[in-house]
């Protein structure tokens, strides 16, 4: 199919081939027949796409201020490939998506394969569409109509915020598209609404509508005439929905506004508020969200769980079906902000001129026959039957800042990569070489040419594909964690019949400076205290549901359990892990996990959000027969009490490098599994007994 995308890097914008994607559970399948350019979005994006690094960095100075930071805790050549990484992933263009539904996912019983539907589905041919952000087209309201329902509750968004009633006064600052879509719904809602804006064709449109127009550039005083429209009382309410960056429209949206009046921020503008502005009339002000309620909630969007229409009364969803209602029966009417209409062919007519002021709503007509296929081809010269052919499941930042450049590197032979989308994965092929992109990992599983497969998928996903993997008699390498859950091994142990390899990507043992404290301790009974400054990652992220992440000790700490065996030279024989608070949680990400060794030995894990980022991330201590280690963030390991050694020094390296450089070589030549099974298991098994610890409040013996 085809698919509208923008390049960070080279500012261009490109009609991409990438392949069709599967209807995820929770969600409906569309095949799109309009979509709306939102010319004012999108022209940001693509003139700061086309903006060079120093004026990229002038436009996001928090981002600076992060790459900074992150020079100081890994250094200046893993940051400055990070940031170019960055740059380099494409953007899918547009929200605003219409057409019929062609699959529907498990979980939706609202729509059926065939209805019409608005949703925030991007410019592509196919969409995959979350149910809570698809709302169902009227039968008199046209493609084309439809097509304004997202941007229009963008708008409605902004207005509910306000709480205009009847007779009101209400400016609305800027006429672009949601401006003049905003003034429109406004004026239904029985508003007197005046309209600022410096194009003379806009304000042509908003007074067509009832709308009173002010021009600035025609020499009219904002202010002066806002006030003698009310009497010198003043605006009731003031909807930005401009683009500036200076702080004149927040002052004078502040000084037209009447005492204890309402300020919406819709658009993007100078924020510097002059506080005597707003303390002598007590005005308020507020930053509307984007469509509604709901908009970034994972439960609501990618989990589909609504919010309770009593106590909700207008969440995304209901404002997308209120615009679709408003424009069936005709209190919204749109068809005449219609700029142009091109075909999806032709979409370079429209971005080449998107820097046109003038322009309000450009629509793309999508073609009847299209290309629905969740494989394609996308290199010749990189694939080899017979030769190790590796397939890759998941094309997310691991994939593309870790593995990818390690197996380019290792001149592997890369067969095919599956993302759920395709547009990552069809980048990523494009770049690294891989021969096929797909949306649609059994394509991999059955695929003979493939002998590896490599999962770095969600962590919910994981056990499922190592298991199909394994069955198919394919070698599996898969990221941490090996499975969320006992019953998830125990399907693994079930398929894992030894006559291919799994290994998990507890990649730290694998690192030089590991090696080495390895070789200096031996399998003597040892100590070892490790501690990772894990860094804060919000409370609404996946990695944090347990039934998607598996929470951080599951995640991520197994990290530690792994390396920690592999010094000992035994398997965990009990856990126990408290955890910060009064009522810590399974999905805590400040605990202290300790753990007894089979030999005797004894581990300390010290996992920590909390701390700050200029502290180094990870160390290790290991004592042993009145010998010390310490190895410091994967770049200094120092001994005390080792004969013939005492530092070891490299750029930062956990081990990734040479984990997958094996992971190739035995791919192709053969040989045992990177990591032994009874090690696999016995680590996964020893993160979800610290789960049961915690729950318990006792020692949890595997």
């Amino acid at each position: 199919m085809k698919q509208i995308i923008q390049s960070f890097k080279t500012g261009e914008t490109i009609l991409e081939d990438i392949p069709t994607p599967q209807v995820s559970n929770g969600c409906v399948l569309i095949k799109t027949t309009r979509s709306l350019v939102s010319l004012g979005t999108e022209r940001m994006l693509v003139e700061f796409g086309k903006s060079n690094l120093i004026s990229k960095a002038r436009q996001q100075p928090d981002k600076v201020k992060q790459v900074l930071d992150k020079i100081k805790t890994e250094g200046l050549m893993p940051t400055l490939e990070a940031v170019f990484n960055k740059l380099g992933e494409p953007l899918p263009l547009g929200y605003c998506n219409v057409g019929r539904v062609v699959a529907v996912g498990t979980g939706v019983s609202e729509f059926n394969v065939g209805d019409r539907v608005a949703s925030n589905g991007a410019h592509a041919e196919y969409v995959n569409i979350p149910k809570n952000l698809v709302a169902y087209i009227p039968e008199n309201v046209s493609d084309e109509e439809a097509a304004f329902t997202v941007v229009g509750s963008i708008g409605l968004q902004g207005i509910r915020l306000c709480n205009p009633t009847f007779g009101e006064t209400i400016v609305v600052i800027g006429l672009g598209l949601i401006g003049l879509l905003t003034a429109e719904l406004l004026a239904a809602n029985g508003c007197r609404v005046i309209g600022v804006d410096l194009d003379s064709r806009k304000l042509e449109l908003a007074r067509a509508k009832g709308i009173i127009g002010i021009n600035p550039r025609e020499g009219e005083d904002v202010i002066k005439t806002v006030l003698g429209l009310t009497n010198n009382t003043g605006a009731d309410g003031v909807i930005i929905t401009a683009s500036a960056k200076n702080n004149e429209i927040i002052s004078q949206a502040a000084q037209m506004s009447r005492k204890r009046g309402r300020i919406v921020l819709v658009g993007v503008i100078g924020l510097d508020i002059s506080r005597a502005d707003f303390y002598e009339k007590e005005l308020s002000f507020q930053v509307s969200c984007s469509y509604g309620p709901g908009r970034y909630d994972e439960d609501y969007e990618r989990k589909g769980n609504d919010y309770p229409l009593p106590y909700v009364r207008w969440t995304e969803k209901r404002n997308f079906e209120a615009v679709l209602q408003a424009i069936s029966s005709g209190k919204l009417e749109v068809k005449s902000l219609i700029t142009e209409r091109t075909a999806l062919s032709d979409y370079k007519d429209i971005y080449a001129n998107i820097s046109n002021q003038s322009s309000i709503a450009s629509i793309l007509e999508y073609p009847i026959e299209s290309d629905s296929s969740n494989t394609i081809l996308v290199n010749t010269t990189n694939f080899e039957k017979g030769k190790g052919g590796i397939g890759i499941i998941g094309a997310g930042n691991f994939t593309k800042m870790t593995m990818l450049p390690v197996l380019k590197a290792a001149n592997a032979n890369l067969v095919s990569i599956a993302s759920a989308g395709g547009l990552t994965g069809t980048s990523l092929a494009k770049k690294y070489g891989i021969a096929k992109s797909t949306t649609d990992f059994q394509e991999i599983l059955k695929d003979d040419a493939v002998d590896l497969i490599l999962i770095t998928t969600r962590h919910n996903q994981h056990a499922n594909m190592v298991s199909e993997g394994l069955l198919k008699g394919k070698n599996v390498f898969v990221e941490k964690p090996l499975a969320l859950n006992e019953s998830e091994l125990e399907e693994i142990i079930q398929a894992y019949n030894g006559s291919k390899t799994l290994t998990v990507g507890f990649n730290r043992r694998f690192s030089p400076h590991i090696q080495k404290i390895k070789q200096l301790v031996g399998n003597t009974p040892m100590n070892v205290i490790a501690t990772m400054n894990a860094g804060h990652i919000p409370a609404n992220v996946w990695v944090h549901d347990m039934k998607i992440g598996g929470g951080r000790i599951i995640g991520e700490a197994c990290h530690f359990i792994d390396l920690i065996t592999f010094l000992t030279g035994s398997k965990v024989k009990a856990v126990c892990m408290n955890a910060m608070g009064l009522n810590p949680q399974e999905n805590t990400d400040n605990a202290s996990i300790l753990l007894e060794y089979e030999n005797g030995s004894t581990g300390v894990i010290n996992y920590f959000s909390n701390g700050s980022k200029a502290y180094s991330k990870e160390r290790v201590e290991v004592y042993s027969q009145e010998r010390i280690a310490i190895m410091d963030n994967f770049r200094v390991t120092t001994g005390y009490g080792f004969k013939g050694f005492s530092k070891l020094k490299t750029r930062l390296d956990k081990g990734h490098k040479e984990q997958f450089k094996l992971l190739v070589e035995r791919t192709i030549n053969g040989g045992d599994a990177l990591i032994p099974f009874d090690e696999i298991i016995n680590t996964t098994k020893a993160s979800f007994a610290a789960i049961e610890s915690l729950k318990e409040r006792k020692w949890i013996t595997l």
